[in-house]
Order: structure tokens, then sequence, then C-alpha cells
């Protein structure tokens, strides 16, 4: 009880060098893990377990929107951009992977982004610009996710008592709670079966919309469809790279080094098979909700689909279905929000606990006990308090989870590997990066000018 087992990723470090060492190779000598790295990130896992961390790192109830995004690039544009960020992000997560699998056979094994651009382009990258930016991009999704349960229950409440008088902010309120005690779990590898169960439940949520929008689409209640993309040239315009960036972010992940850091070595290959699943259920839910949506309600597809399924004075669907699929799309997002707690448990143990005391004694589970909760309680206030954060996080999005998914792989790679500049990957990768670098800025306009826009709604505790 007094000592701790020596950790996988210890063993795999000090064996691997002790190979290159044989080879005649200098390889770097594994360091010393600290408590985030052998507490949150245990590397036990095997590629099914990353599958489903990464499953639900992506595959989360933001899909709902795509029918939405289609209305602002039409059929033909929406299809070809839902495809294209498919292949890239596939492409570039799997290139993060290879780089990671490179410094393992070199007997470094990095666990963390920030770990990657401070090893790969130097430590001020890590720690001013990597770092801070995926710590607030998690935190931030975290906020959006317990803003959306709450909103999630609301809706389930005013389903079964349509006069209740209840507020949002009393909804997302009982929503942190429920993420208070999934916050508990002790580390990313924990929550492999409850990334299962949530695997399960994007299949399931999304069958429930397309069955609805078909359903809809064939009955008499289906509203006049009309494919055409609606406004002046100026918000076309605007709205082609508002729909890119609602695209690129419900295929974003932001945590891809730190799921691979789940696994158990050798890594080799396991991360193709874990994105190999993961990218089954994205084409098997994407397309589904996107194609079925925006063929039963056209342009006039809403932000989330589920809104269309309310109609104009009656709902579309029978209550009972309703209810079924906002219990589904509720209890997958309560998963999504403890995956992305991860990122920031992890930089609390790294400097809270102590790696040479065992991970569950007096000395580590108190501190761990109160700064969990605590982001928790911070994060739900946030989330009661701004209602209108989804307008803020499209902006983060842009700044934020484009670089980390799209540029940052391809620039890791090109350093790392040094292709020829003759090369065809050279120049792939170069010109995914350069292009995502142009979506940043003119998706960080776009957002704003959203944010002006809905500037006039927007108020404290608003009852959205």
């Amino acid at each position: 009880m007094g000592t701790v087992a020596p950790n996988l990723m210890e063993v795999s470090a000090t064996a691997t060098a002790s190979v290159h060492k044989e080879n005649g190779v200098v390889a770097n000598p594994p360091k010393e893990l600290d408590a985030g790295a052998l507490f949150v990130l245990k590397s036990q896992g095997s590629w099914l377990h990353c599958g489903y961390h990464l499953t639900t790192s992506i595959v989360a109830p933001v899909l709902l929107s795509l029918p939405f995004a289609l209305t602002l690039l039409g059929w033909v544009g929406g299809l070809i951009c839902l495809a294209l960020a498919g292949l890239v992000t596939f492409y570039s997560y799997n290139l993060l992977s290879l780089v990671l699998e490179h410094q393992e056979k070199l007997g470094h094994r990095q666990l963390r982004f920030r770990d990657m651009a401070r090893d790969i382009l130097g430590p001020g990258w890590g720690k001013y610009f990597v770092g801070p930016l995926q710590f607030w991009i998690c935190y931030g999704a975290v906020i959006a996710c317990t803003l959306l349960g709450g909103q999630s229950l609301k809706f389930i409440y005013l389903l079964s008592n349509p006069d209740g008088k209840m507020k949002l902010y009393q909804f997302i309120t009982m929503f942190g709670g429920v993420t208070l005690l999934l916050a508990q779990m002790p580390s990313f590898h924990s929550l492999r079966h409850i990334n299962l169960v949530s695997l399960i439940l994007c299949l399931a949520f999304s069958a429930c919309v397309t069955a609805g929008s078909i359903y809809i689409g064939h009955s008499n209640k289906a509203p006049v469809r009309d494919y055409t993309v609606k406004g002046s040239a100026k918000d076309r315009s605007f709205g082609i790279f508002n729909a890119i960036s609602i695209i690129a972010t419900t295929y974003a992940s932001g945590i891809i080094p730190e799921i691979q850091a789940t696994l158990a070595p050798p890594v080799k290959g396991k991360m193709f098979k874990g994105l190999c699943v993961c990218y089954s259920v994205i084409v098997t839910t994407y397309f589904s909700v996107a194609i079925s949506g925006y063929w039963a309600f056209g342009n006039q597809a809403m932000g989330t689909v589920l809104s269309n399924f309310m109609g104009d004075e009656k709902p579309l669907l029978p209550t009972w279905f309703l209810l079924m699929t906002n219990v589904f799309t509720l209890s997958q997002v309560s998963a999504v929000t403890v995956v992305y707690l991860q990122p920031t448990n992890e930089v609390f143990e790294k400097k809270f606990a102590d790696p040479k005391m065992p991970q569950f004694s007096i000395r580590n589970v108190v501190p761990r006990l109160i700064l969990r909760s605590l982001s928790v309680v911070v994060a739900t206030i946030f989330a009661a308090m701004l209602p209108f954060f989804g307008d803020i996080m499209a902006l983060f999005g842009a700044f934020g989870c484009i670089p980390l998914d799209f540029i940052l792989p391809m620039i890791f790679y090109n350093v790392t590997f040094k292709p020829s500049k003759q090369s065809l990957i050279f120049w792939v990768n170069t010109l995914i990066a350069g292009a995502s670098f142009l979506l940043v800025g003119v998706g960080a306009v776009a957002s704003v000018r959203q944010i002006v826009l809905d500037a006039k709604t927007y108020r404290l505790f608003a009852n959205m």
C-alpha cells in the first residue's frame, strides 16, 4: 500500500532506450513522470479503448447543427466540405500519431500537446501558445457542454410540463451537479466504459434524428422545401465561412496526444485502429443527420435540427420520441463534458499532486477532490451566466480548434521528418496548413460579426 507500482510508460521507455543503445543509436533517456501523466494519463488502454475516447471527443450533439451548415452551402458545397473535412482530419490525426510513435522509438514518449510543441518547435511554443490554447479550448468546451446539458434538461421539462416556470440556470445547475460526480473519475483510462456507452448513444440519437427527419419529410406536416441559399451576396459570403467553421468544429478534438497517451506501449498501429473505429461512427452519423435534416427542412433548417422537430405551433413528432431523443443527447453530452475536463484535471494533478505518493493517498485525494469540484462549479456558473456562450465558442473554435487540429499536425510532421520539398507530402501538408491559416482569420471575422448581430439579445442569466 505504501509503494507505487512502476508505470508502463517508464518500463516501455527504458526498454526502448536499451534497444536503441544496442543498435548504436543515442536515444533520449526516459524522464521521471509527473503526477499529471502518472495519474490522469495512465497508459493502460487498448486500441478499442482509444476508439471510444476518440469518438466521444469528436462525435457530440454539435453534429445536429450540420443540416444548418448545409443551408449556408447548398447540397454540393455542403457535402463536399463535409467529406473534405473528414478526410483532412483523419489524415491530420494520423500524422500526429506518426510523430508520437517516432518519438516513442527514440525513447521519448510525448504525452501531451504542449509536450509535442515544446520538443518539436521549442519551449516557448508549448508554454505560451499550445498549452494555454488547448487548456482554454477544452475548458470552454466544458462550459459549452454544461450549457447544452442544461438546455436539453429544460427541453425535456417543457415537453412533459409545457407551462413549467423553471428557468434555464436551474437546469444548468442540475447538469453541473451530475458533472461534479463524474469529474471525480480518477483517470482518462477509467472513462473507457463511459465512453463505450457514449459511442452507443451517438449512434442512438443520430438514428433517432435521421428517422425523425425522414418521417417528417414524408408526412403531411412537411414544410415546403427550398434548397436555395438565402440572403444577400454579403450574407452568403459570410455564411460560407460560418458553415466551414461549423463543419471544422464538429470534426475537432484538440486532445489527440492525450488520448494516444492512454494506450499501453508499444503504441505502434494502435491509434490508426482507434481512428478507424471513430471515423466509422463519424461517417454513419454525420452524413445521415446532415443529409436527412437538410432534405426534410431545406433552407429552413435551424441551428440544431431538434428545434425544427418542435414545429411552429406543436411538435411534428410524438412526445415520447422527442423525449427519448433528448435523453440520449443529454446522456452523451455528460460523457463529452467529462472527457474535455481531462486536460484541466491533468494540469491540476501535475501542479498539486505528489507523484511519489500513491494516487489514492489522502495527500493526493484531498486536493484532487477540491480542485476538480471547483473547476466544475466555475464552469457551471459561467454556463448559467452566459447562455449565449455558443457564439463565443465559435470565435474560440476559429482561433483554437483549427490551429490544433488542422495546422500544427502538418507543421509537426514536416519539422520532425523533414520530407523533401519536392515530395508530395510536403506540399500537401503546406497547402492544408496555409488554407487553414486563412480560414482562422476569416472564421474569426465571421464569428465576431455574428456576436455583434446577436449582442442585442445578450443578458446575464438569460432564460433562453
